[in-house]
């Protein structure tokens, strides 16, 4: 049987990602940061425990919970855990984009080194790192996550090198918009480090927290979170891993427009698609 751990399995990519393994015959270490979710997570039969990227002592503590259960070997890890800090860049305090940075990069690397000495001792492994289309693709009112996302991308090509021939596999899933609580996540980092109402860009905003209230699809061509599944399960068992693995069409066609198109060009394909921030 082999094992993986999971960030952010509260909801979303990373629950459906544990749920599909599991039902593979994965055994799954599904992981989330508030206790609640952990003991639902529990209850549905997963060996799930508390994660926090934040914390270097949470990533410590879970990682040799999960190493003392499996005798020391894992095969995968799947960093998913995050969420998303809207806002205008000249309305990003030096405090927002921090914690951004936090979540979604600085605690992803310190699980990752954590376990790359596990995975060198036993020759193999694989690591799959959930970026975004907004890691090379950027658009307007998403600059912190679009920034940690760029991040994340060039410390993976950087690692992907730095671990060839080690029997250890690096892979980037990029998912476009995916159905997840993703932007009811999103306000209250929103609340909290954007002073939206004396902003310049308060029209915007305004919006932007109507979009974020209403039901449905945040966005044409959302798929379910099992499209990203079917992406992680062939990076994670197929003999010749993809390096990058774009999920929904808006991924595939940004990737491939900005192989083709002049920058400026490329920009106003992204304004048009944010629809000038409001999406």
């Amino acid at each position: 049987m082999k094992t993986i751990l999971i960030t952010g399995c509260s909801s979303g990519i990373g629950a459906a990602v544990a749920q599909g393994l599991a039902a593979r015959g994965w055994r799954v270490f599904a992981t989330a940061r508030g206790a609640a979710d952990v003991a639902r997570l529990q209850a549905q039969g997963f060996e799930s425990l508390p994660l926090d990227l934040d914390d270097s002592a949470s990533i410590r503590a879970a990682v040799e919970d999960v190493l003392a259960r499996t005798g020391g070997r894992l095969d995968a890890l799947f960093n998913n855990g995050g969420y998303g800090q809207l806002g205008a860049v000249e309305d990003l305090s030096r405090a927002a984009l921090r914690a951004q940075f936090e979540t979604n990069l600085f605690g992803w690397v310190e699980l990752t080194n954590r376990i790359l000495p596990v995975m060198r001792a036993q020759g193999h492994g694989r690591i799959v790192m959930n970026s975004s289309v907004l890691g090379y693709a950027a658009m307007p009112y998403r600059g912190a996550y679009n920034a940690a996302k760029f991040a994340l991308e060039g410390l993976t090509d950087t690692l992907r090198h730095e671990l060839h021939g080690s029997g250890i596999h690096v892979a980037l899933v990029e998912p476009g918009p995916i159905e997840s609580r993703f932007r009811e996540n999103a306000v209250p980092h929103f609340e909290r480090h954007i002073d939206w109402v004396r902003s310049v860009h308060r029209a915007r905003y305004e919006a932007q927290r109507a979009r974020l209230a209403q039901p449905g699809p945040a966005a044409p061509f959302t798929l379910p979170p099992q499209a990203v599944l079917a992406r992680v399960i062939h990076a994670l068992e197929s003999p010749h891993p993809r390096l990058r693995y774009p999920v929904t069409v808006p991924a595939v066609a940004f990737a491939w427009l900005k192989r083709v198109l002049p920058g400026r060009a490329m920009d106003w394909v992204l304004r048009r698609a944010s629809g000038g921030g409001r999406r």
